[in-house]
């Protein structure tokens, strides 16, 4: 099956109300994909580009749950490979690779790790750590990415370890070990990046649209802008709306492990240039991250904690995680930081598949099922995973629905903003920020071109390298229809609530 003409990568309220509309001709689609998180948007682009007719939707916005709040790390499988799960460490380290070289070499870059060696690390540890980034080194090898991508891992001394991390703790440090992994400008922005792809590749990609009374061939859905409803056909239900799953399909017993982040303004560590790496006292493999991120910050993370009970919208941190992140950071600073310091704070829910014991040791691997009225979903995995997930997810569905399909294409495929993807992209002579770059890579730009606001180059306040122009981006391209949209998932300004209120004003300017 040949795949259709590019289409316009553009998501907006027009578009939206445009697609709306042509649901209700009743014509039945190949493939329903319910979760417009990384999962959900994943699958719908794996099944346009595989010339079906796929509608996704989701009741909120793009990345309005787990998606948005993970440590913004591409892994690639190391502590899954110390704990003997080869296969997931091997593909991890491959779908790195896959992003980093392939589908999104704008939104994820080289990020060193740096493991300090202070006088509380015994020999056993250091020799463990080292041990394991020479496994890592060897993974990257496996996957076939190159030491241009991701270097190798080494040994540095302390001067050096000073200058990646100026607060790291100085007293008896003998160097450090330094390593690399793949990390995200931002999560919900590759979200945003593989829905609008999706859309250009003919996806139609519906948000604040709710699925209700799913069946293995229908949805009944339901505009909750409007009230409006439509029943749709389709050939395939896929359930890709991760820990809410079981609203869906009540059959599934998922297990949600809570993981929270604390974030700080850079200077507080001294605004360094790796993340910090500290083993978590009596623990094997697990560690806490102190991450230089986009805006000036830094995101401190992350616990693993049991979520029992009902799955709210957005999960908050418990005041013991917030103590046991600072307690562990600070074994490793000159310098304690107390709660003052913390400017803001986030937590998600992994939708875990059930199982005994401890939710750091429960596998991320993940599962496809069929419930008994036909619907398939897609539970667990992890975020580097995603394409993978999506393959396997597609496949299983094409062959149990009989769907006429091409085969996979998304291993090779540039999303929007890939200096390799053919959406136009109006070349500029214009010299253009770094952070502007940094979020939109080759479609930076456009931002600013395609603008129609007054004083599109102004940043939306003091202090915060976000322009005027994003902001008409994001609901002129991006599919943002709130204020919320703009300030929560297309830009992260609020994760801190001092900057949230400087710029809702502006951001309610262009909704």
């Amino acid at each position: 099956m040949n795949p259709a003409p590019l289409k316009d990568s553009a998501l907006n309220r027009e578009r939206r109300g445009a697609e709306l509309e042509a649901l209700a001709d009743g014509k039945p689609v190949d493939v329903l994909v319910i979760g417009g998180g990384i999962t959900g948007t994943g699958i719908a682009l794996d099944a346009a580009t595989r010339g079906l007719r796929v509608v996704l939707v989701e009741k909120h916005d793009l990345a309005f749950g787990t998606s948005r709040w993970s440590s913004k790390l591409v892994h690639g499988g190391l502590r899954y490979l110390a704990t003997g799960n080869v296969g997931i460490a091997r593909r991890s380290a491959i779908e790195r690779g896959i992003l980093m070289t392939r589908n999104a070499p704008h939104l994820v870059s080289a990020m060193p790790q740096l493991v300090p060696l202070l006088p509380g690390m015994n020999r056993a540890s250091r020799a463990l750590v080292r041990v394991g980034f020479v496994a890592g080194d060897g993974l990257r090898r496996l996957a076939g990415t190159s030491v241009a991508t991701l270097p190798r891992s080494r040994r540095i001394d302390a001067a050096r370890a000073v200058q990646l991390a100026p607060t790291v703790r100085r007293d008896g440090l003998d160097g450090a070990f330094l390593a690399y992994d793949g990390q995200l400008i931002d999560d919900a922005r590759l979200v945003t990046a593989v829905a609008r792809t999706a859309a250009q590749h003919g996806a139609t990609v519906l948000t604040r649209v709710s699925a209700q009374a799913a069946q293995g061939d229908s949805v009944h859905l339901v505009d909750e802008l409007t009230g409006d409803s439509v029943d749709v056909r389709a050939r395939a239900v896929i359930n890709a709306s991760g820990v809410w799953a079981g609203e869906v399909d009540p059959s599934i017993r998922l297990r949600p492990s809570r993981g929270t982040h604390l974030v700080f303004d850079a200077a507080a560590f001294g605004n360094p240039t790796a993340a910090l790496t500290i083993p978590i006292p009596g623990e094997l493999n697990r560690f806490v991250f102190a991450m230089p991120e986009q805006l000036g910050r830094v995101y401190l993370g992350l616990t693993d904690e049991d979520a029992p009970g009902p799955i709210p919208d957005v999960p908050q941190p418990t005041p013991a995680e917030v103590s046991f992140l600072l307690d562990t950071v600070n074994t490793a600073l000159d310098t304690a930081l107390t709660q003052s310091d913390v400017r803001g704070s986030y937590a998600g829910l992994r939708p875990l598949i059930e199982s005994g014991g401890h939710t750091a040791d429960v596998s991320r691997e993940h599962a496809v099922t069929e419930s008994p009225n036909g619907v398939i979903s897609v539970i667990g995995g992890k975020l580097t995973e995603y394409r993978y997930m999506a393959e396997d997810v597609l496949d299983r569905a094409v062959a149990l629905r009989g769907l006429a399909s091409g085969r996979c294409r998304t291993r090779n495929l540039p999303l929007v903003g890939a200096p390799a993807n053919p959406v136009a992209t109006l070349r500029e002579s214009v010299e253009m920020p770094s952070s502007l770059v940094a979020r939109y890579g080759a479609e930076a730009p456009n931002v600013i071109a395609r603008a129609t606001c007054d004083r599109p180059a102004e940043r939306v306040a003091e202090g915060i390298d976000v322009l005027r122009a994003e902001f008409e981006y994001a609901v002129s391209h991006e599919g943002a229809l709130t204020a919320e949209d703009i300030l929560d998932r297309r830009t992260r300004i609020g994760l801190v609530a001092a900057d949230r209120e400087r710029a809702e004003t502006v951001a309610a300017e262009f909704v």
